[in-house]
């Protein structure tokens, strides 16, 4: 599946830029709320390092450890408290948290606690620019945050760099991925499985799931999943469009702070 996607690829891809080269004894967490089988897991795994998972969502954590073969350990999204050590980590990735919690602080404070001085803080979240074209389609559309289980619709790089200065961390970086056409794309397809093959699958998502993430989600939409497999081809050359639109902030944010010593 993660093979067919379009912005989890771009996603791992910048992720990669900001905390590429690992050292083997590099300790490494990452984070996650929902929406994750365990394939972005897979795949920063196989860069280097020594990794921990953290979920905030209870749903997928078996799905992950099976793949993985490795235990995730579930986090309480109402405290967002971190059950790890002060200073116990090099990296800590959160990818896609902060747009679910209704005061991201406290997650701030406990990602600056278990980072050790010097180390980096990595967050991705969707970019929380409301004017942006593909923002105001999916309103109309009825994709709102609800619809994605957020809280928000996301945060800019200035509004990151204030959170992470309130933690006491300073901002080092910050990029962006998915242009317009990858995220017009990423829309059609959320857009079908919400709105239309979810609900005549026998097999409900959670509010909140927007592409199929179980075995049993992907089962009950085989047929359909075996059509888009043949188009993702065509999908795929149209987001290459998105090299066009390099003027442009990216409908994803990630930004990458360190730990002052």
């Amino acid at each position: 599946m993660f093979q067919k996607t379009l912005k989890k690829k771009l996603k791992l891809k910048r992720l990669r830029t900001h905390i590429e080269p690992l050292n083997k004894d590099d300790s490494c967490l990452l984070i996650t709320c929902g929406e994750n089988n365990g394939a972005l897991n897979h795949h920063l795994r196989a860069i280097g390092g020594r990794w921990t998972w953290a979920e905030l969502e209870e749903n997928n954590i078996q799905e992950i450890e099976e793949l993985l073969g490795e235990p995730v350990v579930k986090l309480d999204k109402s405290t967002c408290n971190l059950p790890f050590p002060d200073i116990s980590f090099d990296y800590v990735l959160a990818v896609d948290c902060h747009e679910h919690l209704v005061d991201p602080h406290p997650f701030n404070l406990e990602l600056a606690r278990v980072t050790k001085p010097g180390g980096r803080v990595v967050v991705s979240v969707p970019n929380g620019d409301e004017n942006k074209l593909a923002v105001r389609i999916k309103r109309l559309l009825g994709m709102t945050e609800k619809v994605y289980g957020h809280v928000v619709l996301g945060y800019d790089i200035p509004a990151l760099r204030t959170m992470m200065e309130r933690s006491n961390l300073k901002l080092c970086s910050g990029s962006s991925y998915s242009k317009f056409f990858s995220e017009i794309l990423e829309l059609c397809i959320n857009f079908a499985y919400v709105k239309i093959l979810s609900k005549k699958s026998s097999v409900q998502g959670e509010e909140g799931t927007i592409v199929p993430t179980t075995k049993e989600q992907l089962k009950s939409v085989s047929k359909t999943y075996k059509i888009y497999s043949l188009v993702y081809p065509i999908f795929w050359t149209i987001s290459q469009l998105d090299a066009l639109l390099f003027f442009t902030t990216g409908y994803a944010v990630v930004v990458e702070a360190r730990k002052e010593a």
